[in-house]
């Protein structure tokens, strides 16, 4: 599991198309995003939309008719999530999330394999505002991934063994 952290809804649509362009599919790629951004934003709601301005978070989108994190995200379930409020989860590690609701963030990715400190640090990151980004990827490509996630702006990128 390759996890990395994305200051903007652009970078990290970016991220996502290159991953789906070098061959991961959409089932191996999960994003986590608040789904109003209070935190680092300063009270500015940070809605996420779709190519051509259209707004998802509602799930008034289908993921058939956007790509990248907008594709992603219009098929995403919403969680309220203690301390940070409403989240968007989508990919494998929505169901970590979804599972863990009242762990947090952390619970759920700590249930993913990634380890409790590192799983608080996302956590944090996320009520910011960040964008969450997590790949699986086999050993072969696992730092393509990382790469990737990089190239397109990630920060903190790490790689974990997931446990599912």
């Amino acid at each position: 599991m390759v996890v990395g952290v994305f200051s903007s809804r652009s970078q990290a649509d970016r991220a996502v198309d290159d991953l789906k362009g070098r061959g991961f599919s959409s089932g191996d790629i999960s994003v986590v995003t608040r789904e109003e951004g209070r935190g680092a934003r300063g009270g500015e709601e940070a809605r996420l939309e779709g190519r051509g301005g259209q707004d998802i978070t509602g799930g008034l989108a289908t993921g058939g008719a956007l790509g990248g994190l907008a594709g992603l995200l219009a098929g995403a379930g919403a969680l309220a999530i203690p301390g940070i409020g409403p989240v968007l989860a989508a990919g494998p590690i929505a169901a970590a999330l979804s599972g863990a609701v009242t762990g947090g963030i952390a619970g759920g990715l700590i249930d993913f394999g990634i380890p409790a400190e590192r799983g608080r640090f996302y956590e944090e990151e996320v009520k910011k505002g960040k964008i969450l980004a997590a790949v699986r990827a086999d050993e072969e490509r696992a730092e393509e991934a990382a790469r990737t996630l990089r190239d397109n702006g990630a920060q903190d990128v790490e790689t974990h063994e997931a446990r599912r």
